[in-house]
């Protein structure tokens, strides 16, 4: 049940007067050069999307291009596809064979670079490695590890015997990570030994070996050596990567697939708390991702790009490896913090290397904002030509600072608004012709519909209310991972089967553009990440002195949310610091440090209506030290007061 008034949200939209028009010089040579697209896309959705999946390379051309029965959708019907395959195979082929597929650094400063050729060598290699642990198409993979070639290797492997993989983001707990292998059912865990961390060691095998012993589909763990650090061998089940893969054959077949196969699962925050599998495909999800990256981020063969994100969120699948792979790109791909060993360690990479396109998230550059304007001014970081941004609003101001001091106020910013479920970016400007307004992610691309509708599902022309997605887009989630109930009644029951409900507030202005304000449900987007209330509560509630809690996000100027819990705890624990951290410690042992709640307030209550639901929307005005709501559904109104007292005392 959505608890927030959107409408009267929108007031706290700031009125947005400035354009920033596409410099000439980059127009001239935008992949993209005038508005043309749109109609083209408007008046044939279907031809303008196989017009892109044509680029792509098919064993099997499809039949039809969309079969359309809400809410369930099959794009390129009938054809066979795969992904592996064109992500590599078709670029070695070409003069591409030699250029940088991936550039690594590690945050310790070590350095690999992987051309196509490469790339092309150890997939074929670990596919056959997969192959001799007996996984078959279809099997489903586990793989935690940290920002390391091996991650998008072990991806490309599983697509290229048909194989669906899960990646779990490394700093996710062992409780997480088992969570998701059982859900999945994966045969196969592909573990680091661990990973570097702000000058820290993550021990993922260590966090692996607590997570395996729960999950009795996993026959097999294949560990990449990345820091020799101390772990326990399981003979028989644990394997050395760099030891299978000095036995592995040179090449194999890549499988062709269904477009309608599956390609991976992602698991993603519901709001009830447990996670859900989001599945995505092979035909569809490839030309989405292929399409957009090379319209949104205007690609160009001697481009260096730079997406920021993790792999173990879908920014990373979408945007570090399928769609710039697909399209033959040179990818950066960093390890660390951008904080370590000093705050300058991104512009470093920029400047090292010649990064061209750099694509990055509001909480970073907030983060950027505060730490200061001296960290850039010592590198050169003229090679920039277009910036983005991703998983979550950005505000006006955060823009600004960004297409000034960044972009040396040259550089076009385009601002993407898209979601695990998507698979692609779908509300987005053109880099080569949109007009920019900071804050706005401008229009929908090119084929995709979307609309901003009140309650009942009537559009509302300018001004706020639900975002929504009013037909099929290529790269759309198909399902929840054994759940399909649930895919049918989170998605796409608020009005009808055929408009998807996105859950995020939006306002449209008087020429169209869409301004995103947010999760409109209790998921909370935590520096990009969202996180499920229930899922924090269930943390807490799960410490044997905690009796109830009750988890808000808060605004936080660099994250974008905190999380502040209210807590009521057993007679025989005592409130205090002492509590306080250890429940925020609790909170990361079941979920992950991205969870650890900024604040926990302890009380004997907490605001309830009458039929015993806790009133968020109350949590979140004291929280928020806004003037309370309306408490008459209250069974006690004067918790409420008892509680703003507490709050403001600590």
């Amino acid at each position: 049940m959505v608890e927030k008034n959107i409408e009267g949200e929108l007031a706290v939209l700031l009125e947005e007067g400035r354009r920033f028009f596409p410099p000439k010089s980059f127009s001239e040579k935008a992949n993209i050069k005038d508005e043309n697209i749109y109609e083209e896309a408007k008046n044939d959705r279907e031809g303008f999307w196989a017009k892109f999946a044509n680029e792509l390379h098919w064993f099997k051309k499809w039949d039809r291009v969309l079969e359309w029965d809400p809410p369930h959708a099959k794009w390129f019907v009938g054809g066979k596809i795969n992904v592996s395959y064109n992500c590599v195979d078709r670029h070695i082929q070409t003069g591409v064979r030699n250029k940088a597929a991936i550039i690594w650094e590690g945050e310790q400063g070590d350095q690999r670079t992987l051309t196509y050729w490469d790339l092309y060598r150890e997939v074929n290699k670990f596919a056959n490695v997969l192959k001799s642990l007996g996984v078959e198409k279809g099997d489903r993979i586990a793989i935690y590890m940290p920002m390391i070639p091996e991650l998008p290797i072990a991806m490309l492997a599983c697509a290229r015997v048909g194989a669906v993989h899960t990646v779990v983001f490394g700093g996710f707990s062992a409780e997480s990570l088992r969570d998701r292998i059982n859900d999945a059912q994966a045969k196969v865990l592909i573990a680091a030994d661990g990973g570097y961390r702000r000058g820290g060691i993550i021990p993922l095998k260590h966090d692996a070996d607590y997570a395996i012993k729960e999950t009795p589909s996993i026959k097999h763990v294949v560990i990449v050596e990345r820091g020799r650090f101390p772990l326990r061998i399981k003979e028989g089940r644990d394997h050395w990567w760099h030891r299978l893969m000095q036995e592995a054959k040179p090449y194999c077949e890549p499988e062709p697939m269904d477009a309608e196969d599956m390609l991976y699962t992602l698991y993603t925050s519901g709001t009830t708390g447990k996670p859900k599998g989001i599945i995505h495909t092979t035909g569809g999800y490839l030309t989405g991702v292929y399409a957009t990256t090379k319209l949104v981020f205007d690609l160009k063969d001697d481009d260096v790009y730079w997406c920021t994100a993790d792999i173990g969120w879908v920014t990373g699948h979408s945007y570090v490896v399928y769609g710039p792979l697909a399209l033959g790109a040179t990818v950066v791909m960093y390890e660390g913090a951008p904080d370590w060993p000093d705050r300058d360690r991104f512009w470093q990479i920029v400047e090292k290397y010649g990064v061209t396109i750099f694509y990055t998230a509001p909480t970073a550059i907030r983060a950027f904002m505060k730490w200061g304007i001296e960290w850039l001014k010592k590198h050169n970081l003229s090679s920039l030509r277009l910036l983005g941004t991703v998983g979550e609003p950005i505000n006006p101001e955060a823009w600004m600072w960004y297409h000034k001091y960044v972009g040396q106020e040259k550089c076009p910013v385009v601002d993407t608004w898209w979601q695990t479920e998507t698979g692609m970016i779908l509300i987005t400007p053109l880099p080569g012709i949109t007009p920019l307004k900071p804050g706005s992610a401008t229009k929908p691309f090119p084929g995709v519909d979307a609309d901003v509708l009140n309650e009942k599902g009537e559009s509302v022309k300018i001004g706020g209310g639900y975002l929504a997605i009013t037909s099929p887009w290529p790269a759309m989630l198909r399902g929840i991972y054994g759940d399909p109930e649930r895919y049918i009644e989170q998605y796409w029951s608020k009005w009808n089967k055929g408009i998807y409900f996105t859950a995020d507030g939006a306002k449209r202005d008087e020429e169209g553009y869409f301004w995103l304000l947010g999760r409109v449900d209790d998921v909370m987007s935590v520096a990009g990440h969202r996180i499920s209330t229930m899922e924090v509560e269930s943390a807490l509630v799960d410490h044997p002195g905690v009796a109830e809690s009750a988890v808000v996000g808060i605004p936080h100027e660099i994250k974008g949310q905190v999380i502040v819990a209210f807590v009521t705890i057993k007679d025989n624990h005592s409130p205090g610091k002492e509590m306080e951290d250890e429940l925020k410690e609790h909170v990361v042992k079941k979920i992950g440090s991205i969870a650890r709640p900024e604040r926990i307030i302890f009380s004997a209550d907490l605001p309830k209506t009458r039929s015993g639901k806790i009133m968020r929307r109350l949590l979140r005005d004291i929280a928020e030290g806004k003037v309370l709501g309306d408490t008459t559904t209250l069974a006690d109104p004067g918790i409420v007061e008892k509680l703003k007292e507490k709050y403001t005392e600590e």
